[in-house]
């Protein structure tokens, strides 16, 4: 089927599996024509750093709006300096002492000096700053050392900043010194692209909340923490109210929860349990339903209510690629963040072969042993620990039955 063809009509898949499974490439065009941007909201500066930036910041002021000291030391006529040295100091009068903050009235003269600290504004009739190590002092005066030009050790208005300048721009994801910057030019709030709310939906009658010992015939869920840490990497917000039961009804209410996103963990696929599929296909568009890719092939996504609605398996590394691969680009582009996944890449040779499958994606969990990538599995979509002992992942293409040891490959960082 051609890459940009409709979709086929989803039909209801329980206990008879999937007749089709889309392509990544489908699946993710299906995606990036149904996420827009979020609107905007106003933002203190306090609580910026990381939101993006909607429009512009134009400097309304010169940084700095004065003429201000450089150096702790004295400022003065240059002129009066000229020839100064250790072996012909010259005196100069101290009339007055100014501080950060604070300024003076009293105009410098030839023959006088106004003692200045770092950060003060400029006295009226100086053009430079003779440094404290240039300097005797001896009473009421000061014994120039050395000489200064003109504009020596002053800062100048706008000198940072110019009125009028275009300090950021609008897709920025504020960093903290941006932030200081901000502070600079006196911004109070900014308008920044909204954080996108995310409700995760795990469901499961054999689950034990976060934080349970394992007991019986039940397993503790993993999938709940660890979704609400990538969402929250990922710029949004979320949202875990607690385990849904498999019930269509108690899964329905909460697919219809007042978010951007919905992520659905488990009851994704083909059991006679798994209800969210067909749910969201009787009440809103269920785009993709299967992926042509290990693991997380049971994977998929809609729209409900407006809101998109991503099927991640219940299996932990399924569950992970799937968000990595569809739901975090979603959440990141909604929040008007880079698509791209937020993972810094290196190219490295294999200690072996790594074996694939042609007509699906592989998603390898890897090590980096002595600058050399070592596979873990690519099989065992429920061994989480596989993901923890991994240093990143490697893609084998669908087309490629994967590549022979010694080869160099893309690795994509876990970790920074």
């Amino acid at each position: 089927m051609p890459e940009n063809a409709p979709t086929p009509a989803i039909r209801d898949v329980r206990m008879r599996g999937f007749s089709h499974r889309a392509t990544v490439a489908t699946a993710l065009a299906w995606l990036d024509a149904h996420t827009e941007l979020l609107a905007s909201e106003p933002v203190a500066l306090a609580d910026s750093v990381g939101r993006v930036l909607v429009i512009d910041i134009v400097s309304d002021f010169d940084v700095p709006t004065f003429s201000r000291s450089m150096m702790d030391g004295f400022a003065v006529q240059a002129a009066d300096t000229l020839g100064a040295a250790p072996y012909n100091r010259l005196p100069l009068r101290i009339v007055g002492e100014v501080f950060p903050g604070a300024a003076i009235d009293t105009q410098v003269q030839s023959g006088e000096a106004v003692k200045i600290m770092t950060g003060a504004p400029i006295p009226s009739g100086a053009d430079a700053v003779l440094p404290a190590e240039k300097v005797d002092i001896e009473e009421d005066r000061v014994l120039a050392l050395g000489d200064v030009s003109p504009g020596k050790h002053i800062g100048l208005p706008g000198e940072d900043i110019k009125v009028g300048t275009t300090v950021l721009s609008a897709g920025r994801r504020l960093r903290p010194q941006d932030v200081g910057v901000l502070s600079s030019i006196g911004v109070a709030e900014v308008a920044a692209r909204r954080k996108p709310r995310v409700r995760i939906v795990v469901t499961g009658n054999e689950l034990l909340p976060p934080g349970s010992k394992p007991e019986g015939c039940k397993i503790v869920d993993a999938n709940s923490p660890m979704l609400a840490g990538l969402v929250e990497r990922d710029g949004g917000i979320a949202i875990n109210p607690g385990i849904v039961s498999d019930n269509p009804d108690a899964i329905l209410e909460a697919l219809r929860d007042d978010a951007d996103v919905i992520l659905v963990s488990g009851g994704s696929s083909v059991g006679q349990e798994d209800h969210a599929p067909a749910l969201v296909a009787q009440h809103g568009e269920l785009g993709i339903h299967g992926v042509a890719m290990r693991p997380s092939s049971p994977a998929g996504m809609g729209v409900l209510d407006g809101r998109l609605v991503f099927l991640l398996p219940g299996n932990p590394v399924s569950c992970l690629c799937a968000y990595d691969f569809f739901a975090g680009r979603a959440i990141r582009s909604l929040g008007g963040r880079r698509a791209d996944w937020p993972y810094q890449t290196q190219q490295l040779p294999l200690r072996r072969k790594l074996v694939s499958t042609v007509g699906r994606l592989d998603y390898a969990r890897v090590q980096v042993i002595d600058n050399e990538i070592e596979p873990l599995a690519i099989s065992g979509a429920s061994i989480l620990s596989s993901t923890t002992r991994a240093d990143g992942f490697v893609l084998i293409p669908e087309d490629s039955e994967g590549y022979a040891g010694g080869t160099n490959v893309t690795v994509y960082l876990y970790d920074s």
